[in-house]
């Protein structure tokens, strides 16, 4: 006989926890394959996969265990926020905290119309998550299961439950006649089909089954179309979180008596495993990868020599530094930064900078530790990629607590990081400074060259998997076969609209010979513009371009 639940409790959102957990884990690489672009870093179904963990480490971790389904969901979405990665994580995370606040206030039995209220809220909370919501999206799934769920008008749990999830299938098979760009790759989208899993680990808990339901097919798209211009094309305006009156300082009081950090050369399952013991000797734990088995660690403990330890098992730790906290207090007029990047050569640049160096897709927690160490009391944060923002206002509005004001400048690429940290100056007021940097982040137009994951269909035409791209603000332009020539091309094109300053970062799977031909090339064609070439050794794209 099937276990079907009458109501939700504490126990119950842990077993959703897990059983979504589950459910991901199994759809992770059909997820990541949902990815709109034919660009290698699709990683959706990781960043869901990932937030969730989070979620159920922290769950797990609560002592005594919640017994009401309010406080089980208020501490699955803390952890779920803390751990979040990418856009679709932080949504996912607001929804848990929009059904977190919506039951912890009510009774502690949670039927059917409680749940529906509560998919209500989550609904509405994560509309509220984004600045500039778009149909087609997790949002719209999202809208339709609450919707659904609201039209039961039952007490019934399973029957509310089922009623959200077949709700939310239906909305995710129609995201392509909502979005184009959905449309042209042939895919439904990836967060949005997240959700659905998560809700279909909701049926399966409270019925005792799962819905039995095959991987969606997305509904046909307008005849013809094609994918748009990316949104949010304009230079990046800065986003500022400011916690309180200016002027004032602020202290950290530290939970751990030293900060320690290395570098540490050692293969990935050596790392994770280290991760692991350094997460129980202490906190704001950043363990940072450069993609060729250089990682660099940072964690604040009681226990350096433990520490030191856990580096030494898992390789070969160097350039160790410890830090002795006390309890600081740091003026309003301190500056910091914090740069979201991966790639050897590029965290030598914006360590130069000064900047503290966190790796792609982080988590909030990531973020927020990156914001921390600045110890400053203003800080600007660079996420260098639109999927990583949302993750970055979360970490910001976390560091407001403790009276840190923090300005999240959209940067896209990381030549536009370099460009804003090259105007930084501590002696403007910092509102000041944020708009100057982000003015330079705006004005320094992005191109990137790689290689296709997939096939297809782009604005530049049908490419195969393994053919080379080149994107300029995020769209593909150019398709060919060739590396070093497509670069060329695609440096041809973006000067052909101007430019005085070309930024070229190399990235770790390019040729040697990639930068020394294009700085030839540039130097024969356009004669009158500056080059700056670096190693900037990041994953994914063989060149990243930035025009000034």
């Amino acid at each position: 006989m099937l276990d079907v639940r009458d109501s939700l409790d504490g126990g119950a959102v842990r077993r959703w926890c897990a059983a979504g957990l589950a459910g991901l884990l199994q759809c992770e690489h059909e997820i990541n394959q949902l990815n709109v672009y034919p660009v290698p870093d699709g990683d959706t179904g990781t960043n869901l996969v990932l937030t969730l963990t989070a979620a159920e480490q922290a769950l797990q971790a609560s002592d005594p265990l919640p017994d009401q389904a309010g406080q089980a969901l208020r501490g699955m979405a803390r952890g779920a926020l803390l751990g979040a990665r990418g856009n679709s994580g932080v949504i996912v995370a607001q929804l848990l905290r929009g059904l977190a606040d919506s039951l912890a206030t009510g009774p502690g039995t949670v039927r059917g119309r409680d749940l529906a209220d509560a998919l209500g809220e989550a609904a509405k909370a994560s509309y509220a998550a984004v600045a500039e919501p778009v149909e087609g999206t997790i949002l719209s799934v999202a809208s339709a299961a609450a919707r659904a769920a609201a039209g039961c008008d039952s007490d019934q749990l399973a029957t509310v439950a089922r009623a959200a999830a077949g709700a939310a299938a239906t909305a995710l098979a129609r995201t392509p006649q909502q979005l184009p760009v959905l449309a042209a790759a042939g895919v439904v989208d990836a967060g949005g089909r997240g959700l659905v899993v998560l809700l279909d680990a909701l049926v399966e808990v409270v019925a005792g089954t799962p819905p039995a339901r095959p991987a969606p097919e997305p509904a046909a798209g307008p005849a013809g179309s094609r994918p748009p211009i990316p949104p949010h094309s304009h230079p990046p305006a800065a986003v500022l979180h400011q916690p309180g009156p200016a002027g004032y300082g602020h202290t950290y009081t530290y939970t751990y008596a030293y900060e320690v950090q290395f570098l540490l050369a050692a293969e990935d399952a050596a790392v994770a495993r280290m991760r692991t013991v350094l997460g129980g000797l202490g906190d704001s734990l950043v363990v940072v990868g450069t993609g060729d088995g250089t990682w660099h660690v940072h964690v604040h403990v009681d226990d350096v020599g433990a520490a030191i330890e856990a580096g030494v098992v898992a390789g070969r730790p160097y350039q160790i530094s410890v830090t002795r906290f006390e309890e600081t207090t740091v003026p309003a007029s301190g500056r910091g930064a914090v740069v979201v990047a991966s790639g050897a050569g590029l965290l030598d640049l914006f360590g130069r900078e000064g900047a503290v160096v966190v790796g792609d897709r982080p988590s909030t927690a990531e973020v927020l530790a990156a914001i921390r160490a600045t110890r400053a009391g203003q800080v600007v944060v660079l996420p260098n990629d639109p999927d990583t923002q949302s993750v970055t206002a979360a970490a910001a509005d976390e560091a407001a607590t403790a009276d840190v004001r923090v300005a999240v400048v959209p940067t896209r690429s990381p030549v536009q990081a370099l460009a804003a940290l090259a105007v930084r100056d501590p002696q403007r007021r910092f509102d000041d400074d944020v708009i100057a940097m982000a003015e330079a982040a705006g004005a320094c137009r992005h191109a990137e060259v790689c290689r296709a994951a997939r096939d297809a269909l782009t604005v530049a035409g049908r490419c195969r998997a393994g053919d080379v791209l080149g994107l300029v603000e995020g769209e593909v332009h150019l398709i060919g076969d060739d590396l070093t020539v497509l670069s060329r091309q695609l440096l041809d094109r973006l000067l052909g609209g101007g430019g005085e300053l070309v930024s070229l970062l190399v990235g770790a799977d390019a040729p040697d010979r990639l930068g020394p031909a294009l700085t030839a090339h540039l130097a024969a064609t356009w004669p009158f513009v500056e080059v700056q070439l670096y190693y900037g050794g990041q994953p994914h794209y063989e060149l990243l371009v930035g025009i000034e």
